[in-house]
């Protein structure tokens, strides 16, 4: 009776193990997105030539980028606009996989949120009106009013060196406290400024390179901090896309220069 019972066992367990190696595990079903075969996207879609939206379509340097992305890891790309003060926490409530909008890589973001490898570096420039002949160096941005958005990295250099802090939620408001006097200047990036200046190219505005004060920051995409599948993905790409040459191209496209190298 014994020996029956033991040989029952053993193929039972025989029995189990051809069913396990058969059966997928649940973890390796487990989708790295919100919604599986789908990359959704956070961003502004409002900060050209980053993202922007041209005859009411989508377009720029960042939305190409994660297009490829996208495809590169098997996925559709799905886009949701968001204002820039909201977009990060958004990504914490999880609305979006990853956000793609020239995001800087510091310490404290990596604190509670993931990055992927750097795919651009931002260079700073200090906007003001071409009369404003005090306005040379960061320096003298101490005491001026700075028109900044209050969550970047431009507003948090601003308030470091020592100016008032006047909020607005992008360039493009910026830009307009600038040229009607409502404040001094603003930070913000050197491709940015490009874009809005051949957009608005009677606008009485110099933007001084402040490289050499503010050394050029790297940005990559968001990602939450539970998701290092995802991260490790888009980083693969990103080294794919570079290698390639493809991330060079897309620089000069939008920028006219290329600003994915330090």
């Amino acid at each position: 009776m014994k020996k029956k019972i033991i040989v029952t066992a053993i193929a039972l367990i025989i029995v189990i193990a051809a069913v396990l190696s058969i059966t997928p595990r649940r973890s390796s079903q487990k989708s790295e997105t919100i919604t599986s075969g789908t990359l959704t996207i956070g961003l502004e879609g409002t900060y050209a030539p980053f993202s922007y939206r041209q005859n009411g379509k989508l377009t720029g340097f960042e939305i190409e980028l994660s297009t490829k992305i996208a495809k590169k890891l098997g996925l559709k790309p799905k886009y949701v606009q968001t204002k820039w003060d909201s977009l990060i926490a958004g990504l914490g409530a999880k609305r979006y996989d990853v956000v793609f909008n020239d995001v800087g890589i510091t310490a404290e973001r990596q604190k509670n949120y993931r990055f992927s490898s750097p795919y651009i570096y931002a260079k700073t420039v200090l906007i003001k009106p071409t009369s404003a002949t005090d306005l040379k160096t960061l320096a003298d941005i101490k005491g001026k009013k700075m028109a900044q958005s209050t969550t970047s990295n431009f507003g948090a250099l601003a308030k470091k060196s020592g100016a008032e802090i006047v909020a607005v939620p992008g360039i493009t408001e910026a830009m307009n406290m600038v040229i009607t006097g409502r404040a001094d200047g603003t930070l913000n990036d050197m491709g940015a400024y490009q874009v809005w200046k051949k957009a608005n190219p009677s606008a009485k505005t110099t933007a001084i390179d402040l490289s050499k004060e503010s050394p050029a920051s790297p940005a990559g995409a968001l990602i939450n901090k539970n998701n290092k599948a995802l991260q490790e993905k888009i980083n693969k790409a990103l080294t794919d896309l570079r290698a390639d040459g493809t991330l060079k191209s897309l620089s000069i496209k939008y920028f006219n220069t290329d600003l994915t190298v330090k």
